[in-house]
């Protein structure tokens, strides 16, 4: 291979490094099928050249080589060779030769070698395709849109599972509904200043936000003796927009919209300082938009105190107490708002304490998770991190590639794919703890999980939305529109993390079978844990795309309520991942809601989902997949029977709340699955729908153009305007007819008439009732009476009679013309036929 070489070096005692190396690489990623022919097998160990500084390594893996300036001198070019002991000597000679040590032909910018001589090196990943995590570097660090104003401060929070569960609140009927004074009445003591909302739309984006010095938002303490509480939410994922101190412990409490846009106030994230302890706080949130919610039913809100954390190592746990979820009174005539309150008390003086909707899981959060895979020397085998695509903000939306290295290019092109989401609602924390709860799983060594990894290639979107985790959103993207009704979208520039998504699901579909595809989101309304599927219409696979639900709720009983699923296709639902995907041929293809409360089932019943709760339900989807596809169909096929039983029993419920009766025998299975279920209690779709803020703006400046030309043109409003336009261009048409026809040329060149007279024109001899019936005009009968006894000769000369101009009262411009003796017979007759039509 290096013929160059074979004078210096004799192929015995050294053999070709690169043809080494491909050999094991090929062989260990299955692909290698012939004999390793002229490769030594007797070499006891490995020897790497780093006699000069110039060609050690300057990095561990993962670091960005391609971002060095001057990459010929900074990167590593490795000789590995296999050498008997006997040829120890060679070696040191070629050490000392520099003109052996620098040729090109021992040069490869292709091998990587870490600090370990024994390790063998490796290929290099190629570049701009994997997002790589340096162990000795920082992070990337998020980026924010200009307008956002980011504290320095690192927000971390322990994980930790409560040791007794915790219920739900159970309410008194006592609940306080305070009123809403606002500002007026009260205090300001936070408020953001520039917040982008409807109208406005992102242009750019930098690392730490808008620029310049922070300012101070929180109000300035007048001694210790002053209990005011401080607030902050300009860091990750934070969302508080105004407080107002309305009270010596009672605070109004306003969130922040998602970014350009003017919707979906949900998620909530903020922090207090100055507290005092023994103290009954009231904090009340005055603009949320949806009418109902879970925290009517019980759920309490999460609060975190810094001092507890570490003192005792306790996190996030459920707090409040007097919780009453209603409707504001102040009308402002735009869409109703309703307000949660709730009171709480803090453990200690001086503390720091958050609240928020649910567990934060934050774009830094999934970067050190993804940083531990790539430090870890087994993981980091089977589990690929890539770079799918950059969001708008110019943040990486990662892909995970999870699957072992097949022995037989044929063992790899047969392993079927599972697709899994997380985080297209990026306030839907809870799927991003069943995500984590996944990947746990899937990256273990457990046998199923090993079998798991020899049979599927799992691809894996931890976080499609960065942007909007980053900022704090519940919703919506930085394009002010809900991802998860754009996946039929062909704007790249405007969702490029949907429409890589779909491209990569669509590339992958064309290689292999997709066999599932989950979306993890979070529901704010129903309790437990159910998902969202599409009814198959084909009778080959009937009721097949409920047996993957079926089969969770068994391996999940106390958390999974396969009662609440639902099957129903809906038009407004078009756009979501989950149609788009099975109408591209995924059969199993959900939506698994994950509720922000948490269980009424089983042994957990009427308790908050904890993070444990939620991360083992990502191992029972593991459990579930190998249920599904176990050879033995025992299983499957009792599902399918229990399905069909449980379809009978609805139909029979639904025919009988109509008063009918129906053979379930006979004819049931014609009877559509659609008609059977109700719509789904889904988000409404028509609130992010559309365009992405950006081009709403253009589009709207080009229908107001369009429509000041359409009211500059002056409509016709009566029925003598209309004949009148009618008439004059009629006139136009003849005209340009009479002009252009030989007839008319050649009369031009010997100056005759361009027009013969009207003559020969024989009228009808009851003209005067024809008059008559015209002249009726004047008294409301129609305009346009039917010609009859019209007689013209064959020959179709001319003629010009007065009476013939009286026949035609109601065309002034017609008149003038045959006066003028400027038309022929044949459109005279033209007209008269149009007439009498």
């Amino acid at each position: 291979m290096f013929p160059a070489l074979e004078t210096e070096i004799k192929p015995e005692t050294l053999s070709d490094p690169y043809e080494d190396f491909m050999h094991h690489h090929l062989q260990y990623y299955g692909y290698f099928k012939a004999q390793k022919g002229n490769l030594s097998s007797s070499a006891p160990h490995q020897c790497v050249w780093k006699t000069s500084p110039r060609y050690t390594l300057n990095g561990s893996y993962g670091e960005r080589d391609d971002l060095i300036s001057d990459t010929l001198e900074k990167e590593s070019f490795l000789w590995p060779t296999c050498l008997p002991s006997t040829g120890h000597a060679q070696i040191d000679a070629v050490g000392k030769d520099p003109l052996m040590l620098s040729s090109p032909l021992l040069r490869s910018r292709q091998l990587l070698y870490d600090e370990l001589d024994e390790v063998n090196p490796r290929l290099r990943e190629p570049r701009e395709l994997f997002s790589f995590f340096s162990s000795r570097g920082p992070l990337q660090a998020p980026k924010w849109p200009i307008e956002c104003e980011v504290i320095k401060e690192n927000i971390h929070h322990i994980e930790w599972v409560p040791p007794e569960p915790e219920y739900f609140y159970q309410p008194t009927g006592d609940e306080k509904e305070p009123e809403i004074v606002g500002e007026e009445q009260g205090t300001v003591v936070y408020q953001l200043d520039s917040v982008p909302t409807e109208g406005a739309y992102f242009t750019s984006s930098r690392i730490g936000g808008k620029r310049g010095i922070i300012k101070e938002l929180a109000v300035t303490l007048q001694g210790p003796e002053d209990n005011t509480l401080l607030f902050e939410s300009r860091f990750e994922s934070g969302n508080l927009q105004k407080a107002v101190r309305v009270g010596a412990y009672e605070y109004e409490l306003t969130l922040r919209t998602d970014l350009y846009t003017d919707k979906h106030t949900q998620w909530f994230y903020f922090r207090v300082q100055n507290t005092r302890k023994e103290v009954t706080y009231r904090f009340t949130i005055v603009n949320l938009l949806k009418p109902k919610s879970l925290y009517a039913v019980g759920m309490k809100p999460l609060m975190y105190s810094q001092l507890d954390a570490t003192t005792y190592n306790v996190g996030w746990r459920r707090e409040g107490r007097e919780i009453k979820y209603y409707k504001n009174s102040a009308d402002d005539g735009q869409q109703p708002l309703f307000c949660l309150t709730w009171t709480v008390q803090f453990p200690h003086d001086q503390d720091t304490c958050f609240f928020a909707h649910f567990y934060p899981y934050t774009y830094t959060d999934l970067q050190c998770y993804l940083l531990s895979i790539a430090n870890n020397p087994i993981q980091s085998q089977f589990c690929k991190p890539r770079a799918l695509c950059r969001s708008l903000a110019g943040n990486t939306v990662y892909l995970l590639t999870i699957t072992n290295p097949s022995r037989t290019p044929q063992e790899a092109a047969a392993k079927k794919a599972v697709v899994l989401s997380a985080r297209v609602h990026p306030g839907e924390s809870n799927g991003s703890w069943i995500m984590r709860g996944f990947l746990d799983f899937i990256l273990s060594n457990s046998p199923d999980a090993q079998l798991l990894r020899d049979i599927f290639v799992f691809k894996v979107i931890p976080m499609l939305n960065p942007d909007g985790v980053i900022v704090g959103n519940y919703r919506c993207s930085l394009a002010g529109r809900d991802l998860n009704r754009h996946y039929k979208t062909v704007l790249k520039d405007s969702f490029p993390c949907i429409w890589y998504t779909k491209n990569m699901i669509k590339r992958l579909l064309e290689e292999r079978e997709v066999l599932l595809y989950c979306d993890f989101h979070g529901h704010s309304r129903k309790n437990n844990i159910f998902l969202y599927g599409c009814n198959s219409n084909s009778r080959k696979h009937w009721l097949h795309e409920r047996v993957f639900p079926l089969m969770l709720s068994k391996n999940a009983p106390d958390k999974f309520s396969f009662d609440s699923c639902n099957f129903k296709v809906q038009k407004c639902k078009e756009g979501t991942g989950r149609v788009v995907m099975w109408r591209m041929g995924v059969i199993n293809s959900y939506t698994i809601e994950s509720t922000f409360g948490g269980s009424t089932l089983g042994s957990k019943r009427d308790t908050h989902f904890t993070v444990e709760d939620l991360k083992s339900l990502g191992y029972h989807v593991c459990d579930t997949i190998l249920d599904f596809c176990d050879p033995d169909q025992t299983k499957y096929t009792q599902c399918l029977q229990e399905l069909k039983e449980l379809l009978q029993q609805e139909i029979h419920k639904k025919f009988s709340n109509f008063g009918q009766d129906v053979d379930l025998e006979a004819s049931w299975s014609d009877i559509p699955l659609s008609d059977i279920e109700s719509s789904t209690s889904g988000s409404d779709s028509s609130l992010s729908d559309g365009l992405p803020a950006h081009l709403l703006n253009i589009a709207n400046e080009l229908n107001q153009k369009m429509l000041l030309k359409k009211t500059k043109k002056k409509r016709l409003q009566t029925r003598k305007q209309r004949n009148e336009q009618y008439q004059k261009n009629y006139l136009m048409r003849e005209l340009k007819l009479a002009e252009d026809t030989p007839t008319q040329l050649s009369g031009r060149d010997k100056g005759t008439s361009l027009e013969p007279p009207l003559t020969n024109l024989v009228l009808p001899k009851n003209m005067e009732t024809v008059q008559t019936q015209l002249s009726g005009r004047n008294k409301g009968t129609s305009l346009e009476p039917p010609l009859t006894n019209l007689v013209l000769p064959k020959n179709k000369e001319t003629v010009q009679d007065p009476k013939l101009l009286s026949y035609i009262p109601r065309r002034p411009e017609i008149k003038s013309s045959l006066i003028g003796g400027v038309h022929q017979i044949g459109p005279v007759l033209t007209h008269f036929q149009e007439v009498q039509k």
